[in-house]
């Protein structure tokens, strides 16, 4: 029935019986927050194109562990820095890399946090793209062994889950062949399967010093147009043997994310990069809107597209929040 019998203002009316009848709800239980490690000793170096982030060397990860998994936050998502780059990545596997020994110290402070870790190779390279360059382009099926390596290396070293980003074609299946073939059956894998060529990683490309010195990776990254593709790539790397599957970025494309979540029965990540992270910091340092309000819009409207898992930089921010769920 309509007006006056129907009046929907009424379940609005207080905060409580807005609480009461809420139909999307965060949960620190779903939220991952990434950290950036580099060489070197003692360190915990602000990254200026990021707020409140920070690259931090792997003797020093261990604390951050302690804050974060003290907070609720049940998984971390780690991006490597080597100190020498060369064409082919190499530092990427190395075994006292960087990123492998931080694994170590994470585990050594909080043992039940998970540790996810980014699988690629374009901080590594000299020349700043995901795989191995050849002739001008980027070599496919060779970069896939080398992403197996490195994923490899990660589970030796004690991580829970590897996440390749690279958006190499079958890299899901060359990953999960090296990893059951050495015994890490176990190890999950998180699949950037739906990756945009986005405008919207232009802050964290200077956090992880992986801007591509030539072109750019519009011929492995996905057209932003583009949707049934998208769920054609999450259907192969589901096929391929991931686990979980991701859309990056999350804003722009949260209709990919809804679709996914209708087609397929497999956990949904999503990441709010760091594009959308500093645009709300940007706006409410000019006075333009309210940081945590916007943030809890924006990461809301991720959560009801459909994800079930939330990769942000606003993760502790989240879960030192009152009222979030735990």
């Amino acid at each position: 029935m309509g007006f006056p019998q129907t009046r929907l203002r009424r379940l609005r009316r207080s905060p409580g019986l807005r609480r009461l009848v809420r139909e999307t709800a965060l949960s620190v239980d779903n939220l991952v927050y990434p950290l950036f490690i580099r060489p070197g000793r003692r360190m915990k170096t602000p990254i200026p194109s990021m707020a409140n982030c920070f690259h931090l060397s792997a003797d020093k990860v261990a604390e951050e562990a302690a804050e974060i998994a003290g907070l609720g936050i049940p998984a971390v998502l780690l991006f490597g820095l080597p100190d020498q780059k060369d064409p082919s990545g190499s530092q990427a596997w190395a075994e006292q890399g960087p990123l492998q020994q931080a694994i170590g110290q994470i585990k050594k402070a909080a043992p039940d946090l998970v540790v996810i870790t980014d699988v690629c190779l374009c901080a590594y390279t000299d020349h700043g793209h995901c795989g191995l360059v050849r002739d001008g382009k980027v070599d496919n099926d060779a970069t896939c062994e080398l992403l197996a390596k490195v994923a490899l290396s990660h589970a030796q070293a004690g991580a829970d889950m590897v996440a390749p980003s690279d958006m190499m074609d079958g890299r899901v299946s060359f990953i999960r062949q090296a990893l059951d073939h050495n015994g890490f059956q176990d190890v999950c894998i998180m699949a950037y399967a739906a990756k945009f060529a986005s405008a919207f990683y232009g802050p964290f490309r200077d956090a992880a010093e992986s801007a591509p010195a030539f072109g750019d990776r519009k011929t492995y990254q996905m057209d932003p147009a583009n949707s049934d593709q998208a769920l054609a790539e999450i259907a192969l790397d589901i096929e391929e043997g991931a686990d979980i599957v991701m859309v990056k970025p999350a804003l722009c494309f949260l209709d990919v994310i809804y679709r996914a979540r209708q087609r397929f029965d497999c956990p949904i990540a999503a990441y709010n990069v760091s594009g959308e992270y500093m645009m709300v910091h940007a706006a409410a340092a000019a006075g333009l809107l309210d940081r945590q309000a916007a943030m809890w819009e924006m990461c809301t409207s991720i959560k009801r597209a459909g994800a079930d898992i939330l990769i942000t930089y606003f993760a502790k921010d989240l879960a030192r929040a009152t009222g979030l769920p735990r």
